[in-house]
C-alpha cells in the first residue's frame, strides 16, 4: 500500500535562518519520478490516441499517422468503432488544425523532390486517409456545426478568445482535401461493403454515408459555414465548389463513374448500393448536368475498348434503378443529347435528301439512345410514351432528336407499328385538334410521318391496311373540319404524304391547294422518306460533329423574303448626315484664318487629382463584333457604358447590311439578357431593352422563337425573364405599326406631388424600371381604350332616347385629316410561328413537367402577370384579320381558363386574366363565329367574371381597376350571349341561370 503513493518533491526550511517564521527560504529537491511522457512511436491504438491527445511534436505526429495507416496492430480506422471515433475526433479537432499548414508545406516539398525518383506518400495524405470514412466525414461536419454555433454565441456575448472565422476556414479546407478527387466515394464505399460487419450494420453505415453525400447534408452545412465566414469577415469570400450545386454534382458524377468502372459485374450488393446512391443524387436539383457528366465520363470520353465495357456497366447500373428513376435518366439523357449534338441542327428543304447531311450525327445519337434503352421493355415503353404523349417528343427542338429515337424504336417492327397506331388515333382526335398547342401538333405530325415511312419500308401491306382503317379516315375529315388553319394544313399534309406511300399515281390524294405546294409542305412530306440507322458512338466522340453543327443552314421556309424584311423593321430608319453651314462664323481680317469656337470644357479636366483623368477613352463600336467585345468587357466601365448606349442604334443600322446582325443575333441576345448592372449606370434597363428590341426587329421570326425558348429553358432570374417578355411585347407592337410612346408614359409620374425631389429620389426613391412600367401602362391604356366605347354607349342609354339628342357633323376635310392612313401589319405574318405559339406551347409543356409547384418559376405571381399581359398585347398587335387568329384564340382562351385557380389570392393575376379575356372579345369582329366555336368557353368565362365582380368590392386602386375590367368583360359577354342565344342553347343548359 505504501508504494502506491510516491512523493514528487519535498520542501524544507534551511536551519539557522533568522528570517521571519512566515518567510522561510525554500529549496526543492527533485526526486526520481516516473516518466509521464508517452513513447514517440505507438505500439497500440490506445498509445496512439494518448500521443495525439498530449500535443506531440511533429515527428511524433508523423510516426503516429504512419502507424494508423499501416494497420500494424490490425486496427482499421476506416471502420466505425468507439476507439476509431475517438482517434478521428482528436485528429480533426487538434492535430489537423495544429499541424495543417506544416503538413501542407511538407507535402509540397515531398512532391517537388519526388519527381526525380519514386514518389513517396506524404504525411498529409496519411492524415487524409485516416479521415476518408463515414466516421471522418461525420467528425468534420460535427466540428463545423459546433464552430458555427459557437461563433453565434460568441457574437451575442461579445466574448473574445475564439477565432471562429479562422477555425471554420481551416475545417472547410480540410474537408475539401478529404473529398478531393474522383476516387473518394469508391474508396469509402468499398470499405463499407467489404467490412466484416453484419448486413444490418452495413446497411446502417451505408445509409448514413449516402445521406451525407447525396442527401444534401454535406452541401447544407458547408453553405452555412461559408455564410457564417462572410458574416464574420469584412469582405465577401467567393463560394467554394463544395457549396456550388453545379460543381458538386459534377464531382459526384465523376466519383460514381470511377466506382462503376471498377465494380465487378457479379457483385449485386455493390451494384444495388451504387444505384441507391445514383437515385438519391438525381434529386439534388442538377439532374441533366449529372447525367451528362456520367455519360461523358463512362462512354463518350473513354477509349473504344473501355467504352464497350463501360456501356454494359452503365446498362447494369440503370437496370438496378427504380422505374421512376429509369424514366428520369432516359428523359434527361434525351435532353442532353438534344442540346449537346442536335439542338443547332436545322435542316434545309431545298433537296428531298436533306436528311443525309446530318445522318451520321443522328446515327451516333441513335446508338447512344439504344445503349441506354438496351432491351429493357419498361424503357422501350417509356420511349414510345415520349413519342406519342401530349407533352413529349422534344417539343420546341429540331426534328433530329425524333429521327434518332424513331431509328431506335424501328429496330422492332411491333414497336414502330405501335407508335404509328397511337399517333394516328391521337392526331385525328377532335379534342386533341381543338385544345392542343400548334407546336405540339407539328411535332406529332413529324413523328407520325417518320413512323409511317419505317412501317412502309418494313411492311407495306400493314401500312396500307392502316390507311383503310377508321382512324386514318377520321383523321383527315376531323382535320379538314377544324377551325384552325394550321390544323387543316397539317391534316392535308399528312393525308397527302400517307397517300403517296400506299396509293398508285392515279389514286393519290391531292387537295389542289397552294398551301400544300409550299417549301414547308414539301419538307413535311419528305419526312416519310427519311431512313436513319443506329450507328456507332465514334461520330459523337469526334470533333466533326461540332463542325457539322456550325455549318448547318436554316430552312428557307422559315425566313421572311427580302421584300418583307423592310416591312418587318417597323419604324427603324437610317438618319442622313448633312453638312450645315453656320453664318455666325466670320473670317478674321488680321491673318485671313478661320476663327474656330473654343472647345467645350471637359468635366474630367476639372478633377483635382490628375491621375484620375482618363485620356484614352474608347471609341464607339462600328461593327457588331466590336459591340460584342464591349459588352463582354465587364471590368471596363467606359466600354460597358458605350456598348450599351450604341447597341440599339448600331443594330438597327446594320440590320439591312450584310449578315452581321443575323450571324451574331443569338450571341448578342445572350449577352444582353445576362448582362448585370455592375456599375449602376443611368438608364441601364432602358438601354438594354432598346438593344434587345432592335435585335428582335432585325430578326423577328428567329429571335422571337429564341427568346421564347430562353424564357422557359434558360437559367435566369425573375428580372431577366421579365426583360425577355418586355422585349417580346414592345417589339411586337413596333412590328405591328402600333405606337407605344403615348401609352408607355407612366401616370404615376405625371403628378409632381407623388415624386420625391431629384436630389432625394436617387437615394431614397425606389429603383425605377421604366420598361416594366411600359408593359403595365400599355395594358392599362389598352383596356381603357376598349372600355371607353362601352361606357359611352351605356351613358347614351341612360340620358334618354336618341331622337332627343343633338348630333354634330364634321366637315369631310376634317374627318379625312383625323383618319389614320392604312398600314400593312407585317407582324401578323410572323406572330404565330415566331411569337405566340412558342410561348403558349412551351407554357403548357412547362406546366405538365413541373405543375404549379414552386419549382415552376413561371408561376411566380409577378412573372405570370407579365406573361399573360404580354400574350394579350401580342394578340392585339396581330390584328383582327390575322390568319392565325382562330388558333391563337383557342390556345389563349384555354390557357386563361386553366389559370383561374392559380389567380386565387393574387389581384395582379386576376387583372391579367380579365385583360386577356377582354382582349379576345375585342379582337374578334365576327362575334357569331366566336360563339359558334367557343360557346362553352364564353359561358365559363362569364360565370368566373361574375364571381370576380361580386367578390372584389373595390376601395383600392388595383381593386377598382379589376372591377372596371370585370364590368367591361360582362358587358361584352352578355351582349353576345343575348344576341346569339339560339347558338348557345346547348351550352346554356349545363350552366346555372
Amino acid at each position: 500500500m505504501e508504494n502506491l503513493l510516491k512523493p514528487v518533491s519535498t520542501t524544507y526550511a534551511i536551519p539557522g535562518d533568522n528570517s521571519d517564521i512566515f518567510l522561510v527560504k525554500q529549496t526543492e529537491k527533485i526526486l526520481p519520478q516516473v516518466s509521464t511522457t508517452p513513447p514517440s512511436k505507438p505500439g497500440s491504438v490506445e498509445e496512439a490516441l494518448k500521443i495525439l491527445r498530449n500535443e506531440p511534436e511533429y515527428d511524433t505526429v508523423k510516426s503516429t499517422l504512419l502507424f494508423l495507416v499501416n494497420r500494424e496492430s490490425g486496427f482499421d480506422i476506416s471502420q466505425p468503432s468507439p476507439l476509431a471515433a475517438q482517434v478521428v475526433h482528436v485528429i480533426v479537432s487538434e492535430t489537423a488544425l495544429t499541424y495543417g499548414t506544416v503538413l501542407k508545406e511538407s507535402a509540397k516539398t515531398q512532391k517537388a523532390h519526388g519527381k526525380k525518383g519514386k514518389r513517396k506518400v506524404s504525411d498529409l495524405e496519411n492524415l487524409l486517409f485516416c479521415l476518408r470514412s463515414v466516421t471522418g466525414l461525420s467528425a468534420i461536419l460535427l466540428s463545423l456545426k459546433q464552430s458555427i454555433q459557437k461563433s453565434k454565441d460568441t457574437a451575442k456575448k461579445a466574448v473574445g478568445g475564439f477565432d471562429a472565422q479562422e477555425r471554420l476556414s481551416m475545417l472547410l479546407e480540410l474537408l475539401a482535401q478529404v473529398i478531393d478527387g474522383p476516387k473518394v466515394i469508391a474508396t469509402i464505399a468499398t470499405g463499407i461493403l467489404s467490412s466484416t460487419e453484419s448486413i444490418s450494420r452495413q446497411r446502417a453505415i451505408w445509409s448514413e454515408f449516402h445521406g451525407l453525400i447525396a442527401g444534401g447534408k454535406l452541401l447544407g452545412i458547408i453553405a452555412e459555414a461559408e455564410d457564417t465566414i462572410n458574416d464574420l469577415s469584412k469582405t465577401v469570400h467567393a463560394r467554394s465548389r463544395m457549396s456550388n450545386g453545379t460543381l458538386y454534382s459534377t464531382w459526384l458524377a465523376k466519383n460514381i463513374s470511377h466506382w462503376v468502372q471498377r465494380l465487378s459485374l457479379d457483385l449485386d450488393q455493390s451494384w444495388k448500393a451504387c444505384a441507391e446512391l445514383l437515385s438519391r443524387s438525381l434529386r439534388l436539383g442538377h439532374t441533366a448536368l449529372f447525367i451528362r457528366e456520367l455519360i461523358m465520363v463512362l462512354v463518350l470520353q473513354s477509349t473504344e475498348n473501355a467504352a464497350n465495357a463501360n456501356s454494359s456497366r452503365l446498362q447494369k447500373l440503370i437496370d438496378w434503378l427504380p422505374s421512376f428513376d429509369q424514366k428520369t435518366f432516359l428523359l434527361s439523357s434525351l435532353t442532353f443529347i438534344t442540346k449537346e449534338y442536335l439542338s443547332s441542327v436545322i435542316t434545309s428543304v431545298d433537296d428531298s435528301r436533306w436528311w443525309l447531311s446530318d445522318a451520321s450525327i443522328v446515327s451516333g445519337c441513335a446508338g447512344l439512345i439504344s445503349m441506354i434503352v438496351h432491351t429493357e421493355e419498361s424503357r422501350i415503353n417509356q420511349v414510345i410514351s415520349w413519342l406519342t404523349s401530349s407533352s413529349g417528343a422534344g417539343v420546341g427542338e429540331g426534328v433530329s432528336i425524333r429521327r434518332a429515337v424513331l431509328a431506335v424504336v424501328a429496330k422492332s417492327k411491333s414497336d414502330i407499328e405501335t407508335v404509328l397506331e397511337k399517333s394516328l388515333q391521337q392526331f385525328g382526335d377532335q379534342l386533341y385538334i381543338k385544345h392542343t398547342p400548334a407546336m405540339q401538333q407539328e411535332v406529332h405530325a413529324q413523328v407520325l410521318l417518320l413512323a409511317a415511312g419505317y412501317v412502309h419500308r418494313s411492311k407495306p401491306m400493314r401500312l396500307a391496311k392502316m390507311m383503310r382503317s377508321g382512324a386514318h379516315l377520321g383523321l383527315v375529315s376531323n382535320r379538314l373540319s377544324a377551325s384552325s388553319p394550321r390544323a387543316r394544313f397539317l391534316g392535308m399534309i399528312v393525308g397527302e404524304a400517307l397517300s403517296g406511300l400506299v396509293d398508285k399515281e392515279d389514286k393519290k390524294m391531292d387537295f389542289k391547294m397552294d398551301e400544300t405546294k409550299t417549301s414547308e409542305a414539301k419538307w413535311y412530306k419528305s419526312l416519310a422518306r427519311v431512313s436513319d440507322t443506329v450507328g456507332s458512338l465514334d461520330t459523337l466522340k469526334s470533333k466533326a460533329v461540332f463542325n457539322t453543327l456550325k455549318q448547318a443552314q436554316p430552312r428557307k421556309s422559315k425566313q421572311p423574303r427580302n421584300s418583307e424584311r423592310e416591312a418587318l423593321r417597323g419604324s427603324s430608319k437610317i438618319v442622313a448626315i448633312e453638312e450645315v453651314e453656320d453664318d455666325s462664323e466670320e473670317l478674321s481680317d488680321d491673318d485671313g484664318l478661320t476663327a474656330y469656337a473654343q472647345p467645350d470644357s471637359d468635366a474630367e479636366d476639372s478633377d483635382e487629382d490628375p491621375t484620375l483623368i482618363t485620356r484614352n477613352k474608347p471609341m464607339a463600336p462600328v461593327y457588331i463584333r466590336d459591340l460584342i467585345t464591349y459588352l463582354r468587357d465587364t471590368e471596363n466601365y467606359d466600354r460597358q457604358k458605350l456598348g450599351l448606349q450604341t447597341a440599339g442604334p448600331l443594330i438597327r443600322r446594320k440590320a439591312d447590311f450584310g449578315t452581321e446582325v443575323s450571324s451574331h443575333a443569338e450571341e448578342l441576345a445572350t449577352l444582353l439578357v445576362g448582362i448585370q448592372d455592375k456599375y449602376e449606370m443611368d438608364k441601364f434597363l432602358e438601354l438594354r431593352s432598346q438593344a434587345m428590341i432592335a435585335i428582335l426587329i432585325a430578326q423577328p421570326l428567329k429571335m422571337g422563337q429564341w427568346l421564347s425558348k430562353t424564357f422557359f429553358d434558360g437559367d435566369y432570374s425573375i428580372s431577366q425573364r421579365a426583360s425577355i417578355l418586355i422585349t417580346l411585347g414592345l417589339g411586337a407592337r413596333e412590328l405591328g405599326g402600333l405606337s407605344t410612346d403615348e401609352m408607355a408614359k407612366s401616370p404615376a409620374n405625371s403628378f409632381p406631388a407623388k415624386a420625391l425631389p431629384p436630389s432625394m429620389q436617387k437615394t431614397y426613391g425606389p429603383r425605377s424600371i421604366p420598361s416594366i412600367t411600359a408593359i403595365d401602362n400599355l395594358s392599362t391604356a389598352l383596356s381603357n381604350t376598349m372600355i371607353a366605347p362601352m361606357a359611352a354607349e351605356l351613358a347614351d342609354k341612360v340620358t334618354g332616347p336618341s331622337i332627343l339628342k343633338v348630333r354634330t357633323f364634321s366637315s369631310r376635310m376634317s374627318v379625312e385629316q383625323k383618319r389614320k392612313k392604312p398600314t400593312t401589319n407585317a407582324f401578323a405574318k410572323v406572330v404565330a410561328d415566331g411569337f405566340f405559339f412558342p410561348l403558349t406551347g412551351r407554357f403548357f409543356i412547362h406546366l405538365k413537367a413541373y405543375g404549379t409547384t414552386r419549382s415552376n418559376i413561371t408561376f411566380e405571381p409577378y412573372l405570370l402577370t407579365l406573361f399573360l399581359k404580354t400574350l394579350s398585347l401580342l394578340l392585339h398587335a396581330s390584328g383582327t384579320f390575322s390568319i392565325s387568329l382562330p388558333q391563337m384564340t383557342a390556345e389563349f382562351w384555354d390557357l386563361l381558363l386553366s389559370l383561374r385557380t392559380q389567380s386565387i389570392g393574387d389581384i395582379g393575376v386576376v387583372e391579367a386574366l380579365l385583360f386577356g379575356f377582354l382582349t379576345i372579345l375585342e379582337t374578334h369582329a365576327d362575334k357569331k363565329g366566336l360563339v359558334d366555336v367557343h360557346g362553352r368557353q364564353m359561358l365559363e368565362t362569364q360565370e368566373w367574371v361574375e364571381g370576380v365582380f361580386a367578390r372584389v368590392k373595390g376601395g383600392s386602386e388595383e381593386e377598382d381597376r379589376v372591377r372596371m375590367l370585370a364590368a367591361g368583360c360582362l358587358v361584352r359577354i352578355r351582349g353576345v350571349v343575348e344576341k346569339y342565344q339560339a347558338l348557345l342553347m346547348g351550352d346554356l343548359a349545363s350552366f346555372p341561370g
